[in-house]
């Protein structure tokens, strides 16, 4: 049995996001319990020139959004980066994940034979959609979970490796 584009993007992403809002939620636990203002950590980032842990959780969405964008004809939506609080941010996720959750795994029918193109400023990348999945959008969306548990995890959130994993129930 092969795995259709869908299986290996939207329950990916949904679950995703699952394990973002746990994050938030311990993040949220450890400023009220060691007296921290929250935007301490929402705008915690690993160095000068990356993006806060909010921006992280942005990315993560627009990547979600923006692969299935690319890799149909829906039309996704589009969220302005205002997000200044840890509310903020579990609004973010549920907007996106209401969005993934009402697509119909038709629409991804055929998508691992569509041509993606990449732009990186004077330079373009031609994919076709399976290449694009797992070359491109898996990775580029695991990245940003990956260095928002690391901001948490760099500035005293008590999380490891299986707060990264999350659940294995769903």
């Amino acid at each position: 049995m092969s795995l259709s584009m869908y299986q290996i993007s939207v329950p990916v992403f949904i679950r995703g996001f699952s394990i973002l809002s746990a994050l938030i939620a311990k993040a949220e636990a450890y400023a009220q319990e060691k007296k921290i203002d929250p935007s301490v950590l929402v705008n915690a980032r690993l160095a000068p020139d990356m993006l806060p842990f909010a921006g992280q959780i942005q990315r993560a969405s627009d990547t979600s959004k923006a692969t299935i964008g690319r890799l149909t004809d829906v039309k996704t939506p589009s969220f302005p980066d205002e997000e200044t609080s840890f509310a903020d941010l579990k609004a973010r996720i549920a907007n996106t994940v209401a969005f993934l959750e009402g697509l119909d795994a038709s629409v991804l029918d055929s998508s691992d034979t569509r041509e993606v193109i990449l732009s990186f400023g004077p330079n373009k990348a031609h994919l076709g959609g399976h290449d694009y999945m797992l070359k491109f959008a898996l990775p580029n969306f695991f990245f940003h979970i990956t260095t928002a548990h690391d901001i948490l995890r760099h500035n005293g959130v008590p999380i490891g490796k299986l707060d990264y994993l999350g659940a294995y129930s769903n």
